[in-house]
């Protein structure tokens, strides 16, 4: 089980990165998004919302193996940001490039209430709902471009 969710947790190891192991763990989740986005929106949302879910256990369980708060090494937060960012947008190499790059600069900044849950929630659920939040952002900032572009 311990295996399990560090491979998970690290999104295979991309939460190993020595540096932007963020940044690695969202180009990781490139491949996935694009396995679901074959799929109708619906599916496409019930798995995000599950895989949100999922994320939020694994990376509680991480915290304990680590024996840190949020550790760096836990990634799968943001695959599951990445996946609320591209809720509905066309897959295309355009829109996965937008996409992390918005994605990216939503996770950093953490504007609220991102940056509430990141500092005030405890466990997997703080570790991964600022993550959803700048998801939220960012699929609105790519939906909008989009739209007018």
């Amino acid at each position: 089980m311990r295996r399990f969710v560090i491979v998970l947790a690290t999104w295979g190891g991309t939460g190993f990165s020595p540096v932007a192991s963020g940044t690695v763990g969202t180009l990781g989740a490139i491949p996935f998004y694009l396995l679901l986005a074959r799929l109708p929106l619906t599916y496409y949302l019930l798995i995000t919302i599950a895989f949100g879910l999922f994320s939020c256990w694994i990376s509680g369980e991480a915290e304990r193996i680590f024996e840190e708060k949020d550790s760096g090494k836990i990634v799968i937060d943001e695959v599951a940001g990445f996946l609320v960012t591209m809720a509905g947008v066309p897959s295309s190499w355009q829109g996965v490039v937008a996409g992390f790059l918005l994605f990216r600069l939503f996770d950093i900044t953490k504007p609220p209430p991102a940056r509430h849950f990141d500092r005030h929630m405890k466990n997997g659920y703080g570790v991964v709902l600022d993550d959803v939040v700048a998801g939220m952002y960012a699929c609105l900032a790519l939906h909008l471009l989009v739209r007018f572009l």
